[in-house]
């Protein structure tokens, strides 16, 4: 296990990790098929295939139920319209983490969100929810060249708080998020209560392995900044 000794920053996932937004992007999804006069889908469905971005989203939804893909042209907007209107009443911040996120902000930790996540969304959600405060960065799809598990979101992250690999920490629900953190060489917190296609996050090898977002405590040191106060 990679002990934790110079953590001064941490980035967080989003969907699956702060939130749970299985419901808006369900009710989106099935009111976009209506629309389009095909089947629906259930959340359960949708829990499964959530984490690489609304597009492949959309794509997972139509070919489940056996769509053309020349249809998607007409169903991403419809799927933006209607989760637009979704999105805060389907959206719900799991347990404990407003005073995880406040503890940390209180001992001095600067802290990122890094979602794959169109960034249209995020403003206003992030606001909604009352998570604004808590994030110095917010990166969305659009805001970077390539989405997690790609480390771009991350380098980024890094460069823009002028920290080595070693010193940010990553927390994540699903494949993506742990294999973004390592191809970055950043260490890894794994949540199990998230979205991860169906499969155990310990399969992905995170350095560390929580079932509630508050064990996050037990690993952190204080920063050099805020230790010498």
């Amino acid at each position: 296990m990679k002990k934790l000794t110079d953590i001064q920053a941490i980035a967080f996932d989003l969907d699956g990790t702060l939130v749970d937004s299985v419901p808006g992007l369900a009710l989106a999804a099935q009111r976009m098929l209506a629309d389009l006069s095909l089947p629906t889908v259930t959340h359960e469905q949708i829990k499964i295939w959530v984490g690489n971005g609304i597009d492949v989203l959309i794509e997972r939804i139509l070919a489940s139920v056996s769509a053309p893909e020349s249809i998607f042209d007409q169903a991403k907007p419809l799927f933006n319209r209607h989760y637009d209107e979704t999105i805060d009443e389907g959206t719900q911040v799991f347990p404990h983490v407003i005073s995880t996120l406040a503890t940390l902000q209180q001992q001095g930790y600067r802290m990122a969100l890094v979602t794959n996540k169109p960034a249209q969304f995020l403003p206003a959600l992030l606001k909604s929810l009352k998570l604004d405060p808590y994030f110095s960065l917010v990166l969305g799809g659009g805001d970077v060249i390539k989405l997690k598990p790609h480390p771009a979101p991350l380098y980024q992250v890094m460069a823009n708080f002028g920290l080595y690999h070693d010193q940010l920490l990553f927390v994540g629900d699903s494949r993506n998020d742990i294999s973004a953190a390592k191809n970055a060489l950043c260490p890894t917190v794994g949540l199990t209560y998230g979205y991860n296609y169906g499969e155990s996050i310990t399969s992905s090898s995170p350095d560390y392995v929580f079932e509630n977002f508050e064990q996050l405590l037990t690993i952190l040191p204080r920063p050099r900044a805020e230790a010498k106060k």
